[in-house]
């Protein structure tokens, strides 16, 4: 592995679990205790530097239990971070669809067909491979060029992917900003909440209510960018004064009006089309009849 090639992800380790503190057995406080009923003055109170009865001994605390060492690395996974640093290295990157055929016809002599699966699988599975396939980048090919845009619903299953894994490792309730990024997501998807919903649903009630949430988020977001938009053209003024006249953020303004527009164009649009799909079958009809009507000129020509 080269230098600057930094070590390819290893799968997710559970925490290991908490091992509860140390008690003193009924046989160990019996063993504590002098012959006898009675107590000579003094002997019950504890010496210098010893703690008092029930307090736990220093002795007692337990060692923290030693962390489970990390799984070794593939060596197929560590030949891959050699070769493709771009890819594999320090900063991970969605890979193409295919990526797999790619790395076997460049290098046939190089992996072994099944230990190249697995070192994909664990590398496509690793939190930091997730978090690039979640924000959204472009997938790209071993020469490290994006050649293409990834899909809506992958980004949405990484983005609840991700989000479980941290939600399990610490207190903060990431939720909303979970339900933020997903509505984000639809917004830059273009599609419709039917055609979303279509691609992203699944059997996990937890990841279908928070889809449903935000659904609802997008429609008062886009309730309230309409009448804003409606506000604004009643107005007359421009974007700049406008804000200024209700105190407003001037980018803020500019991105409400934007989308309030683009939702209409696009809403317009299907209307259309589904206007103009709906007439098809009537002009097919109106055809035909068309054509079984005598013809005036020939009818009087006879």
């Amino acid at each position: 592995m080269t230098e600057n090639a930094a070590a390819p992800a290893l799968p997710e380790e559970p925490a290991p679990p908490a091992v509860p503190a140390t008690e003193v057995s009924p046989q160990d406080s019996a063993a504590a205790q002098p012959p006898g009923g009675r107590h000579r003055s003094g002997r019950g109170k504890p010496r210098p530097g010893q703690p008092r009865a029930g307090q736990p001994q220093a002795t007692d605390a337990p060692n923290a239990p030693p962390r489970r060492a990390p799984r070794p690395v593939p060596p197929a996974l560590e030949q891959l971070a050699a070769l493709y640093p771009q890819l594999f290295g320090a900063v991970f990157r969605p890979l193409k669809r295919g990526i797999f055929q790619d790395l076997m016809a460049a290098h046939p002599e190089a992996f072994e067909k099944d230990a190249l699966k697995q070192a994909l699988a664990i590398h496509t599975r690793s939190t930091r491979y997730l978090q690039a396939v979640a924000s959204g980048q472009q997938r790209h090919d071993l020469q490290g060029q994006p050649v293409e845009a990834m899909a809506p619903e992958h980004i949405h299953h990484a983005l609840v992917e991700v989000y479980k894994r941290r939600q399990g490792r610490g207190q903060d309730d990431l939720l909303p900003r979970l339900r933020a990024r997903i509505v984000d997501n639809i917004d830059a998807s273009g599609l419709s909440r039917e055609d979303y919903a279509e691609r992203v649903r699944t059997r996990d009630e937890a990841g279908n209510a928070v889809l449903d949430e935000a659904f609802a988020e997008l429609a008062a977001r886009a309730a309230k960018d309409e009448a804003l938009l409606r506000t604004f053209e009643a107005s007359g003024q421009s974007v700049e004064a406008f804000a200024d006249m209700y105190g407003m953020d001037v980018r803020a303004v500019t991105r409400s009006v934007v989308s309030a527009r683009a939702r209409l164009a696009a809403a317009q649009a299907t209307e259309k089309g589904a206007a103009e799909v709906a007439a098809e079958p009537a002009a097919a009809t109106a055809a035909p009849e068309a054509s079984k009507a005598p013809d005036a000129v020939g009818d009087d020509a006879e």
